[in-house]
């Protein structure tokens, strides 16, 4: 969308969505640049996607943003692709054109990359290996990211080694060194980046068990979940000494380039917004305990 529009309803879809952050990220921009409309958390089962989604082109919608486990669904019910989400094979933002079509976008990726060269502005793509564990939508947009930002070899650790061969081939062949899910620790040697895209360490879930020991002086660990802020792999990482980079950065960064494709604005991820965040966080950890 290239001229800015000051109204406009959008939407996040998943299945759970309910602990969602994207409605108080997007609420927060939509209040800060004068538009009206709203944003909100719609719980929508596979089941009912398709529909949902013919439901985007009444009037008044402008787009939604697309999380688990819908990423790869929505490749085959939009209009079109960009050449992002064609290669990468994952939507994880939808726009509504003027004509009612729907264009199915993926900003994963760049928001990656936009959050890394902020929290870690030292990490340099062509130093040392990189290691990333997970295979899911999320980690297809942040490999390709990795390889179109330089980096020239990285290893892919998947308890499903199969999905991991699955994304090497359909991503980026060569580069990618698939390694067995027991042998993670050994894919963590000598390198300078990790990248955690599972939702292990997250909120009631198991933590993630990795050696870091083996990784190059100076690494940075990257773990994309947000809820715990600081997970255990983040604490370890910064034990360590290395440098790390939490989820909460990617989350905004990719939210602000969905906004810019619907509105035409691209906001700033600024302190107000991540202090709103944080506490958001931090309330929902103590309900939960």
């Amino acid at each position: 969308m290239n001229t800015k529009t000051k109204h406009g309803k959008a939407c996040v879809i998943g299945w759970p969505v309910a602990q969602s952050l994207s409605p108080l990220i997007h609420e927060h921009w939509m209040q800060k640049h004068g538009i009206e409309g709203s944003y909100e958390a719609i719980a929508i089962d596979h089941g009912d996607l398709e529909k949902f989604l013919g439901g985007l082109r009444c009037d008044g919608m402008v787009g939604a943003n697309v999380t688990i486990p819908h990423k790869q669904a929505v490749l085959n019910l939009v209009d079109d692709l960009s050449p992002t989400a064609r290669s990468i094979g994952a939507v994880n933002t939808i726009t509504v054109a003027p004509d009612r079509r729907l264009h199915g976008l993926n900003t994963d990726g760049a928001g990656f990359i936009n959050w890394l060269a902020e929290a870690a502005p030292g990490w340099r793509a062509g130093r040392a290996p990189a290691l990333v564990l997970g295979a899911g939508g999320a980690a297809r947009a942040i490999v390709a990211a990795l390889l179109a930002a330089g980096v020239t070899e990285l290893r892919l650790a998947n308890r499903s080694t199969t999905n991991a061969e699955a994304l090497k081939d359909s991503v980026g062949g060569a580069a990618i060194a698939v390694v067995p899910w027991d042998d993670r620790a050994a894919g963590a040697r000598g390198a300078g980046l990790l990248v955690n895209t599972t939702p292990l360490g997250m909120t009631a879930m198991p933590p993630l068990e990795i050696d870091l020991s083996g990784l190059a002086q100076g690494a940075v660990v990257y773990d994309i979940v947000y809820a715990p802020l600081e997970t255990e792999l983040l604490s370890s990482a910064r034990a360590g000494g290395f440098t790390v980079v939490d989820g909460l950065g990617m989350l905004c960064h990719q939210a602000a380039l969905s906004f810019e494709s619907w509105f035409g604005i691209l906001p700033a991820v600024d302190n107000k917004l991540r202090a709103k965040l944080e506490q958001a966080i931090n309330s929902s950890a103590k309900e939960l305990g």
